[in-house]
Order: structure tokens, then C-alpha cells, then sequence
């Protein structure tokens, strides 16, 4: 078989499926499945994924989703960190971003798409420079605020994911123009499980301080 096993596959209604491109996106999705779960097992299943699509990205001539899935190893590395400095047992403390925070992430989505695309441009390396550049960026930054567990990550992966699906058609990557779908349904899950963990977590804090409250009166 010519290509070895990066190029190895099967065909689905004409279209030639990698099994690296399946494989990859069955761990992606696990890896969101795990981010909805809090759980730090998200990580290394992640960079599991990320080895897979880089191979298959390479093969369908992507370079900036290649570079991405670089990007992707050494922030999930990151992640994984912070997440292991951050745990208290099996719970993680998560919340939206500050308002400062929020600034910071939305200018350097803008200008870092604005750069990457240029770079695309000048050197030839994806057909489609300014989607690809704004997936590259903003799965950056998304994985960036997931590693810091800031749930406004789930809403910049809305952002990506509405541009990855049809640019991932276009390239002949089927199956992760169905998985970005399949994201899209499992994101909106996640936003709302984080959003009400964290409200938990508020009322928690709150009840705990009035039964302080209420012993120290007593006890006065």
C-alpha cells in the first residue's frame, strides 16, 4: 500500500477515510467527553488525538492544522500542569473569565489571526489562509483557558467550530467535518455542565459561610 500506514484507509460513499483522521477524532472527542467530566484524564487523551491528526493533516496537505496539532500537544501539556496543581481531590476549580481576561483573549484571537493568516499567505502552506489561521488561533486559545479552567473556554470552541465544520468538508477531511459537529452538540453540553458546577460551587461557599455564621452566634 502506497503511503505505509499514514495514508492507510477506507472508502465511505467515495471518499477515502484515514484511520489516522478517524482514530484522531474518536480521541478528540473523548477528550471532550472528559473536559465535560472535569477530569484530568482529558489531557493525555488529548495529546493521544493530537499525535494522530497531525498525521493525518500532513496527509491532506494542511499545514496550519498540522501546526496546530502541535500547538495542541504542548498547551494539553500545559493544561495537564495546571489542572494537577489545581485539583482539590476530584474536584476542579473552574470559573468564567474577568472581564480583563475576556479583552485579552478576544485581542489576541484578532491579532493572531490576522498574523497567522499572513504567514499562511506568504508561504503557500494552506489553501484556505484566514479560516485555517482563525482555527489555529482560536483553538489556542481555547485550550489555553481550558488548561487555566476558565469556561469561557467552551465558548471560543463554538467560535472555532462553526468555521471548522465546512472548511474540514472542503479539505476532504470527512470525518472531522462530522466530528466538529458532533463537537459543536457536545460544547453546548459542556458550557452549560461547567456554568452549573460553578453556580454549585457559589451556593456551596455561601451556605457553608451562614453555617459558620450561625455556630459562631451561637456560640457568642
Amino acid at each position: 500500500m502506497s503511503g505505509g500506514w499514514t495514508e492507510a484507509g477506507f472508502t465511505v460513499l467515495d471518499q477515502k477515510v484515514l484511520w489516522t483522521d478517524l482514530v484522531g477524532n474518536a480521541a478528540a472527542l473523548g477528550t471532550v467527553a472528559l473536559a465535560i467530566r472535569r477530569t484530568i484524564w482529558t489531557w493525555p487523551v488529548q495529546i493521544t488525538g493530537s499525535v494522530l491528526l497531525l498525521v493525518a493533516s500532513v496527509s491532506a496537505g494542511l499545514t496550519g492544522s498540522a501546526l496546530k496539532q502541535v500547538m495542541f500537544g504542548a498547551l494539553a501539556a500545559y493544561g495537564w500542569w495546571k489542572w494537577s496543581q489545581g485539583l482539590r481531590g476530584d474536584d476542579l476549580p473552574i470559573r468564567p473569565a474577568t472581564g480583563r481576561e475576556r479583552l485579552g483573549l478576544l485581542a489576541v484571537m484578532a491579532v493572531g489571526t490576522a498574523l497567522v493568516a499572513a504567514l499562511f499567505q506568504a508561504t503557500g502552506w494552506s489553501w484556505a489562509p484566514l479560516p485555517d489561521a482563525y482555527i489555529f488561533v482560536g483553538s489556542a486559545v481555547a485550550t489555553y483557558a481550558q488548561g487555566r479552567a476558565l469556561t469561557d473556554f467552551w465558548l471560543v470552541w463554538i467560535a472555532v467550530d462553526l468555521v471548522g465544520v465546512p472548511l474540514a468538508f472542503a479539505s476532504g477531511l470527512v470525518v472531522s467535518g462530522a466530528v466538529y459537529g458532533v463537537f459543536l452538540v457536545m460544547v453546548l453540553v459542556g458550557l452549560r455542565g461547567w456554568h452549573r458546577r460553578y453556580r454549585a460551587r457559589g451556593q456551596e461557599g455561601a451556605d457553608a459561610t451562614v453555617r459558620t455564621g450561625t455556630r459562631e452566634a451561637v456560640a457568642a
